[in-house]
């Protein structure tokens, strides 16, 4: 054989042997993953249930006397349906006992809150919860086949009358697919069936044991592509601590706090410690450093750690053996539908059953009512007796629903003699006529089946549904942008001469602090800007002239430039704004000229227009050699723009006159109820107008009042009762109850200290704030508890004059009071302050920035709150 031969034999050997694997592949492989799809991961449409957990509930059913079982014994009598080994079998038992429906337990079954495991399955018992018995077995209705061995029958399909497989959820991942369905609630999804019956629209959203908060505004109906964001419930415990009280779904408060100490670690968050006292509720203090503001460390959770989550549903399902998508809307209507059918089978077989105790009652009252059992006295063989009773029968089964047979006859005769001696006519003619009206009321049921399937979901509804109510909050979350709350640990540093930055540069000029997820804005004298990511060393370009930390979408922040054209030598000034553009690439700000230079260049986060001076070199005939020139006359355009000529001439230099004013007018304000925030895109309620120096006033539940300068990220607690702009002029009225007194008293005071959080009520623990009244000249009507009392009208004006926060006030009333109700107010006229014109009429808004005031030509620089003056308008010179 030469080497050719040999060689073509050993490819066709290698052909076969590939061709063997290629066959394994295509049929064993698509068998296991068929295996996988059906028989562990997927749930199925008509029940809701895996094949393990179908398994599971029967064998809790085989065992059920009414007492707790082992789950050990559980599990091994599960096996007897199931070919997996016991710890599959003990997981899937613990995991379908968490969500708290279907399995009553004993023991310590884990903690879906901290992650704790539960004890062994020797340790611990369970049984049947009295709604799985309700709803999930019915032997008459169900479908059985044979075991994996063959020696018992186990259900298809249990016949669950209930949309069980959204209340519980599931999720598994099977070989290709994947399955992810939420939890929904109880008593939401009873309501939405009956919905379905009555042919109304509904709408349901996932419901977590858990808790938190959810977005489902992207939620698509449980569909593939669809998402929902859950957060944790967090507060703020003080001025110094958080606390987290309800965390989201598919965390643990162990993974939480694991997610939270990285993101300290990382220096995204910073923190002083944390506590996690959860036990029965979750609670996680989290104590934080001095400087540190609550606010922003709670959307600063948000954005870095598990504290919010999102989650992509899948609703996969089998159906007729097949895996299909659908969504959470189908899967109800379905299961609705499923739930009619099997109530109408249960009629059905009710009818039927009493039906056929009907005609065998009828049966035995006319034996032994005409004494047929006689006519057998006389005959010697059994097929003698059996026609002597059909014989005697005939004359008497005309009004009968169906033909006797001979299987009726045999029972006539197993009629015992005792039987038949205490027989009472009269009761057998009552029972007769009882099962009649049991006949009647099952067939009007069948006539009436959606009628009946209501009712019957009603009736769930009132029977298991306390205690089921919604435990997560829907809202619809702001996108948290991550710079604005990222801490900013880190020192940004610049070498201007030579074109570096970074954080790595401590021996050069310090710029300012910031985060490694920030972007930096970078200005040069060659009229080039630049836009680059945080690092340790960066070349950006020689002659920086201007760098910061980029604000994305900032229009309020407007660069003012004076710049020199290469080409033609002309002067050119411009206003403008950058919002966003693309990160590493370089940008033109003059005419593109070689040669061209800036002259002169502010950063303004106010919009603030400076008047500077122009100074000529003096050249020829040249008459004006200096002048002033106000940038406020200057409108503000895009950065692509050329600019105003300033002059043709030789430049010498220019210099700083008098700080500019804004020429943005104030920022009008929203509070949106809904998420609870403030926001500058007209959603919710006007709040007001706001320049710099104007606050914001807030008075909770518990009497205390504060101001704070309006910031886009402030959260705001759930006790709030007063949010309004503050006006220093106006008194605030209230009507209070004095805990350690127990009288009513009225006070109208000022708010002696913005900066500070005042209470105006006592610090006793049975003090009460009645009402508080916001208007100039309040009125108030007193409605007493006693009935022989009259209601009375309150003139706070004439009742108390205007006295500090901390005065007790005048006393109101012995008498218990039921409510206040507030009336139309005096009428007051506030006096009208001289208005500031507003030099550009151009109206740019904020997301992030705190408005300044418009300021008069000549005033000193804003301190601020650390009695530093505000250096924030930085002007080179050249």
């Amino acid at each position: 054989m030469d080497i050719e031969e040999e060689f073509e034999e050993n490819n066709d050997q290698n052909q076969d042997t590939i061709t063997k694997i290629g066959g394994m592949y295509e049929d064993w492989f698509l068998d296991y993953a068929s295996y996988v799809i059906l028989e562990r991961a997927v749930p199925g449409i008509n029940d809701g249930f895996k094949p393990v957990q179908r398994r599971i509930m029967q064998s809790m059913k085989d065992l059920d006397d009414g007492r707790y079982n082992k789950v050990a014994n559980l599990v091994g009598h599960t096996m007897q349906y199931h070919p997996h080994g016991d710890a599959s079998i003990a997981d899937a038992m613990v995991q379908l006992g968490q969500k708290e429906l279907l399995i009553d337990m004993q023991g310590n079954w884990g903690n879906i809150l901290t992650g704790d495991r539960a004890a062994a399955s020797r340790y611990i018992e369970a049984r049947l919860s009295k709604f799985a018995l309700a709803v999930v077995f019915n032997p008459k209705t169900t479908k059985w086949q044979a075991s994996y061995d063959g020696r018992r029958k186990e259900p298809i399909d249990l016949p669950v009358k209930f949309p069980l497989l959204l209340a519980q959820g599931a999720e598994g991942i099977a070989v290709g697919l994947s399955t992810k369905i939420l939890p929904h609630n109880f008593n939401e999804l009873i309501q939405a069936s009956i919905k379905i019956l009555k042919g109304q629209s509904f709408s349901i959203y996932p419901d977590f044991l858990t808790g938190g908060v959810a977005d489902v505004t992207n939620y698509n109906e449980g569909k593939r592509g669809g998402k929902v964001r859950v957060r944790a419930k967090i507060s703020q415990k003080d001025k110094n601590s958080l606390v987290i009280t309800e965390i989201p779904y598919g965390t643990t408060t162990s993974s939480l706090i694991d997610s939270i100490l990285k993101a300290n670690d990382k220096g995204k968050i910073k923190i002083k410690r944390i506590e996690d006292n959860t036990a029965k509720d979750v609670e996680i203090l989290i104590y934080l450093p001095g400087g540190v503001s609550p606010d922003k460390t709670i959307d600063a959770l948000y954005a870095f750690t598990n504290c919010e989550v999102s989650i992509s549903p899948l609703c996969c399902i089998i159906d007729d053996n097949k895996p299909i998508f659908v969504s959470v809307k189908e899967v109800l209507k379905r299961s609705t539908d499923h739930t009619v059918d099997l109530l109408t089978q249960e009629l059905e077989i009710l009818l039927a059953e009493l039906e056929e105790q009907w005609h065998f009652s009828s049966l035995e009252r006319i034996f032994i009512e005409n004494r047929i059992y006689r006519d057998i006295e006389e005959e010697e063989t059994w097929e003698g007796v059996i026609s002597a009773i059909d014989k005697g029968l005939k004359p008497h089964i005309k009004h009968l629903k169906r033909a006797v047979t001979q299987e009726d006859i045999v029972r006539l005769t197993e009629i015992r003699i005792k039987k038949i001696s205490k027989f009472d006519i009269d009761k057998a003619k009552q029972f007769i006529e009882s099962l009649e009206e049991k006949i009647a009321a099952v067939k009007n049921d069948l006539d009436n089946i959606i009628d009946y399937a209501i009712a019957y979901f009603k009736n769930l509804k009132d029977k298991f549904g306390k205690g089921r109510e919604r435990k997560t909050d829907i809202r619809i979350f702001e996108n948290i942008v991550a710079t604005k709350v990222v801490l900013r640990n880190s020192k940004l540093y610049v070498n201007r001469s030579e074109g570096f930055i970074g954080t790595s540069l401590r021996r050069d000029e310090f710029v300012a602090d910031c985060a490694d997820i920030d972007d930096i804005i970078v200005f040069r004298k060659d009229g080039k800007m630049m836009i680059t990511k945080v690092d340790t060393k960066t070349f950006v370009g020689k002659d920086i002239i201007h760098v910061a930390v980029f604000k994305k979408n900032d229009r309020r922040t407007i660069y003012n430039m004076i710049y020199k054209d290469g080409k033609s030598g002309y002067t050119y000034m411009k206003r403008f704004a950058v919002t966003s553009i693309t990160r590493d690439k370089e940008y033109d700000l003059t005419t593109g000229a070689k040669g061209s230079k800036v002259l002169y260049f502010t950063a303004n986060p106010n919009g603030e227009a400076e008047i500077v001076t122009v100074n000529l070199r003096a050249v020829g005939l040249i008459k004006k050699l200096k002048w002033d020139q106000d940038l406020a006359d200057l409108s503000i355009k895009g950065r692509g723009s050329k600019g105003n000529l300033v002059t043709k001439y030789t430049v010498r230099k220019i210099e700083l006159k008098e700080k500019g004013v804004s020429t943005l007018k104030p920022r009008k304000i929203w509070f949106d109820e809904t998420v609870q925030r403030l926001n500058v895109d007209e959603r919710g309620d006007l709040i007001g107008e706001f320049t710099a120096d104007d606050r914001l006033l807030i008075i909770n539940q518990k009497g205390e009042a504060k101001t704070i300068i309006p910031n886009l990220n402030t959260h705001f607690e759930s006790d709030m009762i007063v949010l309004e702009k503050w006006n220093p002029n106006k008194p605030i009225s209230v009507v209070y109850l004095d805990g350690e007194r127990r009288r009513y008293y009225v006070k109208r005071f000022m708010i002696e200290h913005p900066d500070k959080d005042e209470k105006f009520i006592s610090d006793h623990e049975d003090s009460r704030l009645m009402i508080v009244a916001m208007d100039f000249r309040p009125m108030a009507e007193i409605v007493y508890s006693k009935r022989s009392l009259e209601n009375e009208i309150l003139n706070f004006e004439d009742f108390i004059a205007v006295k500090g926060i901390k005065a007790l006030g005048n006393q109101l009333t012995t008498e218990k009071i039921k409510d206040i109700n507030l009336l139309e107010p005096l009428p007051y006229e506030e006096p009208v302050l001289e208005e500031v014109e507003v030099v550009d009429e151009q109206i740019i808004e904020s997301k992030t920035d705190t408005d300044k005031d418009i300021k008069n030509k000549g005033e000193e620089p804003k301190k601020d709150e650390n009695n530093e003056e505000d250096d924030s308008n930085q002007i080179t010179l050249f």
